[in-house]
C-alpha cells in the first residue's frame, strides 16, 4: 500500500512519493517488493494514486534506459531491479481518497479475487535473514488461516504506541488472535507484548466482506486492524513473532534511523 500523502515529509513529496526515498541507494519501496519476491509470490500489486507517477514509471521495464546503461558501462548499476522486474509481476491499483488502508486493500480486490494473498504497508522495513513476510506463510501454509507478523516488546509505554494483538501462545512462537487493540492504554496493554511492527498480513478471502462491512474508524478511515479484529472473532487467526528488526520509515527521524541502519551493516 503506497497511496498516501506523505504529509510528515513535506515539502519534498510534492514531486517525489514518500516510499520512493532512499534506503542506501534503493527506494524503500523496493526492499519490500525484494521481501516479497524472495518469499516465493509472483504477482504484487501496488496500490498508489494517480499522482505517483514516478513509482510506476520506476517498477516498469525501461529497454531504451538498460541500452543506455549497457553502453556507458554501467548496466550492474540497475541489474538487481531489472532482474526484480523479471521475476515478479507487478500491477498497480489506484485509492484515489485517504480512506484508510483497510480502503486501499479493496482497490486492489479485482486483481486479487478470491485468493489467499499477502499484504504489506509501504512504511515498514523488515530486516531479517529469512524475508518476513516468508515465515509468516509457512504459518499459514501449516494452519491454512489468516495470519499476522508481530513482535514483542517488554516496555509497555513504548507498547501504547503501536497496535496491540491478543492471543494465546500455541508453539513456535505463534500466538491464536483473540482481539487486536490500536493504541491501548497502558494499564490495557497486551499481556504477551505483542505489537504490529510493520504490517504484515497472510489474508485469506474472508476479509473481503469484513472489509465492505467496516464501520469508518479514527479519522473516518476504514482500517484493516479492525476488519482483522472482526475477522478474529468468526474463525481461527494467528500471529507469529516473526525474526528480523522492524524499521519505520514513516516518519522523518525513523527513516534517517533505518538509512543508517542500512549503512552499518553495508561496512
Amino acid at each position: 500500500m503506497a497511496a498516501g500523502l506523505g504529509t510528515r515529509f513535506l515539502p519534498i513529496t510534492k514531486s517525489i512519493p514518500k516510499e520512493m526515498l532512499p534506503i542506501g541507494n534503493k527506494p524503500g519501496l523496493q526492499l519490500i517488493v525484494e521481501e516479497m519476491a524472495d518469499s516465493g509470490i509472483e504477482e504484487i500489486v501496488i496500490v498508489i494514486n494517480r499522482d505517483k507517477t514516478a513509482i510506476k514509471k520506476y517498477f516498469s521495464p525501461d529497454k531504451k534506459f538498460e541500452k543506455k546503461l549497457q553502453k556507458l558501462g554501467k548496466y550492474d548499476k540497475i541489474q538487481g531491479l531489472v532482474g526484480l522486474l523479471k521475476k515478479v509481476k507487478i500491477r498497480f491499483a489506484y485509492q484515489n481518497k485517504p480512506l484508510g488502508n483497510g480502503h486501499a486493500i479493496l482497490c486492489a480486490k479485482k486483481f486479487v479475487g478470491n485468493e489467499p494473498f499477502a499484504c504489506a504497508d509501504a512504511d515498514g522495513i523488515i530486516a531479517s535473514q529469512t524475508p518476513a513476510t516468508k515465515q509468516i506463510l509457512e504459518v499459514f501454509y501449516e494452519k491454512q488461516a489468516p495470519v499476522i507478523g508481530v513482535q514483542k516488546l517488554v516496555d509497555k509505554q513504548a507498547m501504547t504506541k503501536y497496535g496491540n494483538v491478543y492471543g494465546e501462545p500455541v508453539g513456535g512462537g505463534v500466538y491464536q488472535v483473540e482481539k487486536f487493540a490500536e493504541k491501548p492504554s497502558i494499564e490495557n496493554v497486551s499481556p504477551h507484548g505483542l505489537i504490529v511492527g510493520g504490517m504484515r498480513y497472510i489474508f485469506t478471502p474472508e476479509i473481503w466482506p469484513e472489509l465492505k462491512a467496516c464501520d469508518r474508524g479514527r479519522g473516518g478511515e476504514i482500517w484493516a486492524a479492525d476488519a482483522a479484529n472482526n475477522l478474529a472473532k468468526k474463525r481461527p487467526f494467528y500471529a507469529l513473532t516473526y525474526e528480523g528488526k522492524y524499521l519505520d520509515t514513516g516518519r522523518v527521524e525513523s527513516w534517517l534511523d533505518t538509512n543508517e541502519y542500512f549503512l552499518k551493516e553495508l561496512k
